[in-house]
Parts: structure tokens; sequence; C-alpha cells
């Protein structure tokens, strides 16, 4: 092990160089605090956007709102941007505010460790190294984790096997006989952008989502001049877009009058593009609009209807050498199974090992379902502040909005600690406690806690994931770090 005493202990500790581990170091570096060092596991930048990088992969958030807004990118290509051109935006980030030099690459954290006798958390490594820092930005990512389904004999299968967030390029798809698992939304980009390329696509799908039109459109070069030489109508453009997600936030986590103008809207949507009337009946989803994430794809159902394309609604009962065997006893024989089944999300658990005060485990106390102060702080772990913690899940806007009043809470909270020489900020049992039980009760009024299972809950339906509010509302909690509701520890 390195030796502690010739280890230097920076301020702060990120892991994760994903979106909001660079928002994070960016908002850092703009407020005078360069002592920094980034962990990350890759050998690159991008997080999920690294990772999926799947046929058809885009974001079902406009361009200009799913960006920051101290960092806008004026030369957006479309409405909404595919993978690579926010990944590339994301590489962007790096070059324009010179975040390579704090990017330790290939840095596999395995766990943390607080040393309250000097007030430093000790990171440990894969590889072996040990890192010492003040605080610590937890910014790995709730959807970094491919998921495989829980399906008898998956391992048994003979032919190629690809998850969408671990796309194999090198695999030629044309002329094979291919399986999604999965109808979610990597699922429904993947469809339409290979039905073309197969000899034959099936398509198994559990349950049928809500889907909406998507909107999308090439920028034209006028209006990306115009961002670039007046940015002040691309930052109208994005709070336009902002308030018309959040008056969303109205039919999807609440049940109003809105909910039910919006499921006629993905009706219509599902009626205008299939006319084959029980098609249409298996694609028709049978559970409040809202309970589950809503999708937006207007070449979804076009694609599903091509005449290669089969979609199938029998339960899968297993998978065999040669494909997939559903209940009634046929067996649909495969040379490729893609897995559109999305990620293992930690809403009941760490991703490592996280100590805190007198051994305290984080993981343990998280068993039952994850909880924390304004989804940032957890009683008993000074100075370390998660990002997308439990309950900042946007079902509505962009996760963008919401990390970065999550990045300026962090900040905030950073610079309290180093201009009060503070051994330690350490959120309350009992206001951690207070902020729970509240949310906990306003979600129990939402359309994610109406019975339907969701990865937004935990397997005896805890909602650790989803904010039960309007942006708005999570951005005005975030304001202020009340220094009352902690407990400031000082050096002894």
């Amino acid at each position: 092990m390195t030796d502690v005493q010739t280890t230097p202990v920076v301020t702060t500790l990120i892991i994760g160089a994903g979106f909001a581990g660079l928002g994070s170091a960016i908002r850092l570096q703009q407020e005078g605090i360069d002592d920094m060092v980034i962990l990350e596991r890759d050998k690159q930048v991008g997080g999920t956007w690294r990772d999926n990088q799947y046929p058809g992969a885009a974001c079902d958030i406009p361009s200009n709102l799913y960006s920051y807004s101290f960092a806008p990118n004026p030369d957006w290509s479309r409405s909404f941007s595919g993978a690579r051109e926010i990944l590339g935006y994301i590489h962007h980030l790096v070059n324009q505010f010179d975040l390579a030099r704090y990017i330790r690459f290939g840095t596999n954290v395995t766990g943390l460790n607080w040393d309250q006798d000097r007030g430093v958390w000790e990171a440990t490594t894969e590889g072996g190294e040990t890192y010492y820092a003040k605080t610590v930005v937890m910014a790995q990512g709730p959807l970094s984790n491919p998921g495989f389904p829980n399906i008898a004999g998956i391992e048994d299968f003979q032919g190629k096997k690809i998850h969408s967030a671990q796309w194999d390029h090198n695999y030629n798809l044309e002329g094979k006989r291919v399986g999604v698992i999965g109808t979610g939304a990597s699922a429904i980009q993947i469809v339409p952008s290979i039905v073309g390329k197969v000899d034959k696509l099936t398509v198994f799908q559990r349950t049928p989502p809500w889907v909406m039109p998507r909107p999308d459109f090439e920028t034209p070069d006028w209006q990306k001049l115009a961002f670039r030489k007046l940015p002040l109508s691309q930052n109208a453009l994005r709070k336009a877009l902002y308030l018309a997600h959040e008056s969303m936030a109205l039919g999807v986590i609440w049940n109003s009058p809105l909910t039910r103008l919006a499921e006629r809207l993905g009706k219509w949507h599902l009626r205008n593009q299939v006319k084959d009337r029980w098609l249409r009946r298996q694609l028709t989803p049978n559970y409040r609009l809202g309970c589950k994430r809503v999708l937006v794809s207007s070449d979804y159902y076009p694609a599903l209807q091509q005449p290669n394309c089969k979609l199938i609604t029998w339960p899968i009962a297993r998978i065999d050498e040669n494909g997939v065997r559903t209940v009634e006893g046929i067996e649909h024989q495969f040379d490729c199974l893609i897995f559109a089944t999305g990620f293992n999300v930690s809403n009941a658990g760490t991703p490592f090992p996280i100590t805190g005060v007198d051994g305290r485990q984080l993981n343990d106390e998280w068993k039952r379902g994850a909880s924390a102060y304004k989804s940032i702080n957890v009683a008993g772990y000074p100075n370390l502040f998660l990002t997308f913690g439990p309950n900042s899940g946007p079902g509505h806007n962009s996760a963008l909005v919401y990390m970065e009043s999550q990045i300026n809470y962090i900040v905030k909270a950073v610079r309290t600690i180093t201009s009060l020489d503070l051994k330690g900020l350490d959120v309350r049992q009992s206001a951690q406690e207070s902020h729970n039980r509240a949310i906990q009760k306003r979600l129990s009024r939402t359309n994610w806690n109406t019975g339907c299972k969701s990865w937004y809950l935990t397997e005896d339906g805890f909602n650790a994931t989803m904010y039960p509010g309007f942006a708005t509302q999570y951005a005005l909690q975030m304001k202020e770090v009340v220094l009352k509701d902690y407990r400031l520890l000082p050096h002894s």
C-alpha cells in the first residue's frame, strides 16, 4: 500500500469522467478549486454516452436542453442529437476546460474509507493505488453497469450475444436472423436502425411502452449562426424547452386531466402509425402513463410492421443453444440475440464498499432501499457527495438540469468546508429522515407508485429513484447549503 505520509491529500476526488464528473470539475475549477483528481475506470471519458453507441443511439431530450447551461453548444446538428454527437460534446468539454490533466484513466475504485482522525477519505483501486481526499464526489452514474435479464439458459445460446451498452461494431448483422429482447428506450432506437439490414428480426415484448411522436429536425445553418453570434437566442430557446418539459410533469408525474390528454396523444400516435387492429392491441399499454418511462419515437411502430419483422408477446420460457423458447412451446432460432435490457441500477446498494464514521457500511444501510438528504449527502459519511443520488431522477425534464443543481450544491459545500477549515461536513440524521419522510409521502401520490413494476422501484416497491416534483422545485431545494442541517466537524 502507498505510504500515507508521502501521498498528497487533494481537496476533491471525483469518481467517474462522465457528464456528472466532468461538470463537477468544471464548476469547481470556475470557483477556484483546482486541487482535484478524477478517477475513471475506462480508457476514455463519456460514461453512459461512451458505452451506449448502439445503432440509432440518441437522446430523448432536445439537444439544447441536454447540455450544460455553463457550456452551451451552438452547433447541434439536430433537435435530438445522436450518441456520437453527444460524446463529441463531452470530449469538447474536456478540451475547452483543460480537464485531461485531472483524469487518471484505467483506475477502477474498489473501496472508500473515511479516516475520522485525519478527516480524509481513502480510495483504494483495483490496480493497488491509494488516493486521499478531503471531499469525494460520487459521479460514477446510475446507468453504468449493463444488466442482463434473469432468463434460464442465457449462457447456453451458441450464437452471438450483444448487450445494447456493449455493442460489438465488428459483428455484421447483414442477412442475420436477429432477436431483440426488450422494448425500452434502447430497443425502440435499435429496432428501426437494423430492420433494413437483417434477414429476419424478432422483437420480444414483455410490456408495451407508452410511445410519443418525436419531433426531430435537422438544425438549419442560420440557427447555428444565430446561436454563435447571439448566445442569448440559444439561452431563450433553452428556457422555452425547459418550461415546455416542466409542464409535462403535470401529466407524467401525477394523475391529472393532462395524463388523460397525454394518453390520448400516445394512442393517437399508435393508431396513426399502426393500422392492423391486432398489432395495435398488442402495442397498447395497460397501465397509467408515467408509471414507467415514457418513450419518444416516430419510427419504432413503422419498423415493427416491416415484412421481415415480427413482434412476440408470449413470455419467454428459456433461452437454449439455438435461440429463444416461449411459453407456448415454440423455439425461435437466431444467429444473434440483442439484449436491450438496461442497467443494474444501484437503488438498493453501492457500486463498491463505502465505510463511514465508526465503520458503518453504506451498502448495509441501503439494503432496503437507498435514501439521502436532498439526494446528495448521507448521515455518517462526511464530505461525501452523490450525483444522481437517491430520489433525484427526472421523469419529465433533462437529467442535466437536475445534475447542474447537484453540482452547484456540491461546489458550495466544498467551498464551505475549505473556507471554514472544517474536518468534515456531516448531515444530521434527523434532517435526512425528515427530508425522506416528506419525499416518500409525496411519492405515494405519483404515477410511479401506482403498482406497475419498473426499474424505478426496489423488489418490495420502495421508490429510491425518482424526484416527486418539478425540476424547478428540485433546483430550489438545492439552492442553499443549510448549515443547521449539518454537523460541522472541527479539526481537534
